[in-house]
């Protein structure tokens, strides 16, 4: 599967909580980390959808906010997986922030330059790569 997808995670459901509208499906990537999405009941049934299938777990980068780690801060955002730096690519509005997982991977974000200036942002910092459920689109190989 191509897609223009930044980030993309293959993984196994590990549980499935089902809505009235929406499900929250979380989804294991290879190291353990837990990446959640929100998507319709009609979507679960028709990707086939049950604990132990395996998936593909896609975020745009640009979908991606990136934060410094700061333990008395609670977001909303279902998805915060913690890192280091990896690589910032600087263009002339915007700049790829690369964060690598410790568990492995990497998650891709797009965010203004201001942003990286503001946050510190270079090669070695920490970083957390934060987005929403809702942001997470499922995808299954047939």
């Amino acid at each position: 599967m191509k897609t223009s997808a930044r980030n993309q995670w293959d993984g196994k459901v590990a549980a499935l909580h089902q809505g009235a509208v929406h499900d929250e499906i979380e989804v294991e990537i290879p190291g353990g980390a837990r990446i959640v999405a929100t998507i319709t009941r009609s979507s679960t049934e028709r990707l086939g959808l049950a604990t132990g299938k395996d998936v593909v777990a896609l975020v745009k980068a640009s979908s991606v906010i990136v934060g410094v780690p700061d333990p008395g801060m609670l977001l909303s955002a279902r998805n915060q997986l913690a890192g280091t730096v990896s690589h910032v690519a600087t263009g002339a509005v915007n700049s790829e922030v690369r964060i690598a997982l410790p568990q492995g991977g990497e998650v891709v974000a797009i965010i203004t330059n201001d942003s990286v200036a503001s946050l510190g942002l270079a090669a070695g910092s920490a970083a957390v790569a934060i987005f929403k459920a809702s942001s997470v689109l499922l995808a299954v190989r047939t």
